[in-house]
């Protein structure tokens, strides 16, 4: 998911809210980033990503899509400047052995394949290699905000270079409107955003939202595809870390306060909440696959 949901808060008078950013990644790793798996597995099933894939992962975050690509034979980067906490997260699960403070390669002498980087830092910090990438992935959705594409623009065009001609580049965004249970939450999240229409404030998703993205970055379209990626939770309080894990709802606690979040969140997931207390939200989520010049 986008790394932030409101940018125009005007801060709450008062002492800020303290967030534990181990905690945070946590339950991120724990909770929330395991959603989207379906999407993760559709993109690669299609693009039969396997031992001959040189992956490039922007935004890579706990690593789990790059344990997944991992299994299926993949060499993987994974690239991430936004919370060094998740990169710990992805080190531990992909990199048990000791890793430098720039590049962390696996270094173990017994037979471990795939190869694995995990780079803290843009994509150019993951140049370098002696062949280029064949896979691009950026499987941080876009689509529900107000210019959340602005950042993954300068990622794609950062990244395409270390590419191989024509190799794919994945872009993912949310569904529409209709087909995205979760857009009602965000959407409730959104309301101390001002101006109501300003940068981060909650949009329904457009259908060529990818497609200009990829554009603009000088990418060539090539095939698309959606996928069902239900959120589901054990409970209502699971449900809250989940979302809150995501930073989606941090600058809305600056410009309220935590309790006043939490509430409003709770409030708007007891419409999804089944009679045994799990959370349910059928979500549809979308990929677009472009191919570098």
């Amino acid at each position: 998911m986008t790394p932030t949901l409101v940018r125009q808060h005007v801060r709450h008078t008062g002492t800020a809210p303290r967030v534990d950013p181990r905690a945070r990644a946590r339950d991120w790793s724990e909770i929330q980033e395991r959603m989207l798996v379906p999407l993760y597995e559709a993109v690669y099933e299609r693009l039969e990503v396997g031992s001959g894939t040189r992956l490039l992962a922007l935004g890579c975050g706990s690593g789990l899509a790059l344990l997944l690509a991992a299994s299926r034979g993949a060499t993987v980067t994974g690239v991430d400047s936004s919370c060094p906490e998740r990169l710990a997260l992805a080190r531990q699960r992909l990199l048990p052995e000791p890793w430098d403070t720039h590049t962390r390669t696996s270094s173990s002498a017994a037979p471990r394949t795939p190869a694995v980087r995990i780079v803290d830092g843009s994509p150019q910090d993951a140049a370098g290699a002696r062949t280029p990438y064949t896979l691009v992935t950026a499987f941080e959705p876009i689509g529900c905000l107000a210019e959340d594409s602005e950042g993954l623009g300068g990622l794609l065009t950062a990244a395409t270079p270390l590419a191989a001609r024509g190799a794919p580049v994945v872009l993912t965004g949310w569904g529409p409107l209709e087909r995205c249970a979760t857009s009602s939450v965000l959407r409730v999240a959104t309301k101390p955003a001002d101006p109501p229409h300003g940068p981060g404030s909650w949009r329904p998703a457009l259908r060529d939202d990818l497609e200009e993205v990829a554009h603009r970055a000088g990418l060539r379209p090539d095939g698309s595809g959606r996928v069902a990626c239900p959120f589901g939770y054990a409970d209502l309080d699971s449900a809250v870390r989940g979302l809150l894990s995501t930073g989606l709802f941090d600058a809305a606690i600056a410009a309220t306060d935590r309790n006043q979040v939490d509430k409003e969140l709770a409030e708007a997931l007891q419409a999804h909440q089944r009679p045994d207390g799990t959370v349910w939200m059928p979500n549809v989520f979308r990929y677009l696959i472009a191919r570098t010049p």
